[in-house]
This record gives C-alpha cells, sequence and structure tokens, in this order.
C-alpha cells in the first residue's frame, strides 16, 4: 500500500482510545496524503496491550514503549502518558527520526520542555504537541474573526477551564494528584494549560500574571491508605498581555457541575466574541458599531461555511463533537509530515504554555506578579 505511515502509540486510557478514532477515520474524513496505519500500541503489561489492541483494532502490541520506539516498522510515535513519561519516549524517538506527537503539558518543567522543544528542533525531526480544544471550527472562526480586526484591538479577555472529575472527595488519589507523575501543578497544568493554551493563540503572549491557588481535599485514598494532595485543585491568574489587554483566568478540576467548563469572552474597541465548550458548536459575536435598538450578542451556528466543519457535516447545525477536534490534530500531523514543515502547535508552542504555568507557580510561592518567563 502507498502513501501509508505505521503509527505507534504509546497509552490506550482516554487519549489513546481517541487517538485511534483519529487513526481510523483522518484518512476518510480528510482525504489526507497519508493513510495512517495502527501498526503498534503500548500499554504497561504485555498482557493489557495484547487486549487493548485487539480491543482497539491496533495490529500489533508490546508491553515496553522502548520496543515500540525501536520497532522499523513503527514510522510514528503518538504519547499519551501521563507527563513525568515524556522526556525520555520523545527523546529516544526523536534520535531515531521519527516524527512525535506528543500530549500536554509537553514537561515537567519549563526547563524540561523547552530541552525538548531544542532537541526536535536540532534534529529536524516533525513534532507537535496536543491541545485539541483550541481546534473547534468555533475556536478557529474566533481567531479569524480577531484577526481580521472585526472586534477591534483586544482590550479584555475572561476564560476559565473548570470540571469537575476531582470535586468528590472519595475520588482516589492518582498520578494527577501526585507532583511527581503529574507536575507540581495540578488543574493548572491538567485543565489550565488548555486555558492558557487557548489564550495565547487568540490573545497573543502574556507580558506578566499574579496567581492564586489552593487545594480543597488535602487527602485522598491511595493504594496504601491516605495520602496527600500535592498539587492544586483550583486557581486563578490575573494576567496582562504584551498587547496591554488585561486579563482574568480561572481553572478548576472541583467545579461542581461543570464537564467541560472551557469558555472564554474577548473584549475588543469595536464589539466582543463568546465561546463555551459545552456547546461548542455557536460563537456569540457582538458588534458594537450597530444601532443602539439593534446591539447584542449575535449566536453563530457553526455550518459547512466554517474552518474543518464541511469535512464532517454537510448539514448546518448538525455539529460536531469531542472526538472530531483528535481527527483535527491527527490531520494536522498527517500534513506536517508529509510535507516536512511543522504546524502549530509544536513543542515550542508546549514549552510557551509551560513556561506560563511556572511562572504562576512561581508567582504563587513569592506571592506577587511575576514576569512570564
Amino acid at each position: 500500500m502507498t502513501n501509508t505511515i505505521r503509527i505507534g502509540l504509546i497509552g490506550s486510557g482516554y487519549m489513546g482510545k481517541a487517538h485511534t478514532i483519529a487513526c481510523k477515520s483522518v484518512r476518510t474524513i480528510f482525504r489526507t496524503e497519508l493513510t495512517p496505519v495502527c501498526e503498534c500500541l503500548c500499554t504497561s503489561s504485555e498482557e493489557g496491550a495484547a487486549r487493548c489492541a485487539q480491543e482497539l483494532g491496533w495490529n500489533r502490541s508490546t508491553g515496553d514503549w522502548r520496543t515500540l520506539v525501536n520497532d522499523p516498522l513503527v514510522d510514528a510515535i503518538i504519547i499519551a502518558t501521563p507527563p513525568h513519561t515524556h522526556r525520555e519516549m520523545v527523546l529516544a524517538a526523536l534520535a531515531l527520526g521519527k516524527p512525535v506527537f506528543c500530549e500536554k503539558p509537553l514537561g515537567m518543567s519549563a526547563a524540561e520542555s523547552l530541552s525538548l522543544a531544542e532537541a526536535a528542533e536540532a534534529a529536524g525531526v516533525v513534532n507537535m504537541v496536543g491541545f485539541n480544544y483550541i481546534r473547534t471550527p468555533a475556536s478557529q472562526l474566533a481567531r479569524q474573526i480577531i484577526n481580521g480586526g472585526e472586534i477591534g484591538e483586544i482590550i479584555h479577555v475572561q476564560a476559565e477551564h473548570v470540571e469537575d472529575y476531582l470535586h468528590d472527595p472519595r475520588a482516589p488519589a492518582s498520578w494527577r494528584t501526585r507532583a511527581a507523575t503529574a507536575t507540581r501543578a495540578g488543574a493548572l497544568a491538567d485543565v489550565g494549560s488548555h486555558l492558557i493554551n487557548a489564550v495565547l493563540r487568540l490573545a497573543g503572549p502574556i507580558d506578566r500574571l499574579v496567581a492564586d491557588m489552593n487545594v480543597v481535599h488535602a487527602q485522598r485514598t491511595g493504594p496504601t491508605g491516605n495520602e496527600a494532595v500535592e498539587n492544586d485543585d483550583q486557581g486563578n491568574l490575573l494576567v496582562r498581555f504584551a498587547s496591554g489587554a488585561l486579563g482574568a483566568l480561572t481553572f478548576s478540576r472541583v467545579a461542581a457541575g461543570r464537564k467541560m467548563g472551557y469558555a472564554y469572552r474577548i473584549t475588543g474597541t469595536k464589539g466582543a466574541i463568546a465561546f463555551d465548550q459545552e456547546n461548542q458548536n455557536e460563537l456569540w459575536l457582538y458588534d458594537a458599531g450597530r444601532p443602539a435598538q439593534r446591539q447584542g450578542f449575535q449566536r453563530l451556528l457553526l455550518g459547512p461555511a466554517h474552518p474543518d466543519y464541511l469535512a464532517f457535516s454537510q448539514g448546518p447545525g448538525h455539529g460536531t463533537g469531542y472526538n472530531d477536534q483528535i481527527v483535527i490534530e491527527a490531520r494536522d500531523f498527517l500534513q506536517a509530515i508529509a510535507s516536512g514543515q511543522n504546524t502549530w502547535p509544536t513543542f515550542r508552542d508546549g514549552h510557551e504554555v509551560d513556561k506560563v504555568v511556572e511562572t504562576a507557580l512561581r508567582s504563587v510561592e513569592q506571592g506577587g506578579w511575576v514576569q512570564v518567563g
């Protein structure tokens, strides 16, 4: 078969399944030049990997990620594992010249993600970091509106990414609540990184910030009894963008009732836009230039005229879903591999997010405003 690319996937959990769906459907949806083949799946055990490979439809499996990366029949790598595993896997793939897609956060620290970005650039290997929410047709449309000057110069950004997956104090401890396996940042790195990526994409670089975070449930049940939660459950950032615009960002993993509370309202000198991921197929636009009696937010229902929508559906209002965002990511990754030219977001872009995260941690420690980077 010509123009095929054999994919190796490390991780078969929530994101592993999403990437499998994307690999199996992206060629049909986007008519990509390359056809991905689900060649090899890796999890933490041979038995588990074999079971998941059979369930998800991968050709082969292994319980050792090194075997997968070094396999000559694997052309490109997708890493969908906890952050503390990323560095070694990424460097091994880069050393072999294999394109690599890595889920966020890229590194355990800004310094680590910078080292990975520099390694990828030095190797000249295609690389991408996973920020899928910003790829919705609605958020792509929001960027077009902003870049086209329709709402004027941005003066304020209010944004949040809040969910409730750890609201229940009985929810067990996991890699997400441990600094050694997640990062020193909890909700900030897990959901807050998506939020930071969004505002960097839509409103530009952040110059300085002040942060406040706390742990709501200090203890959770682990394998050997109660253990301390080692990173934040929720927090706020006040930011000043390099443009001079102001921003207020909120992130949480304990926000009762919020399942996908990724939302933003961006105000400009000529109007505003508003978006909520729980209604991901609509964008709200306010045109301040209209007569007073006609002013108000206009609901833009997504349809075939909007970015990347038509590939999924010819019907306006029929909508796209979560997994479609991963398919768009897969399309971008395949296009980058086919052209040999990186596309946004690269490891360098992932580092820019990690840099803001680390600045927020430093702000909490110092108790004041801190310059980013």
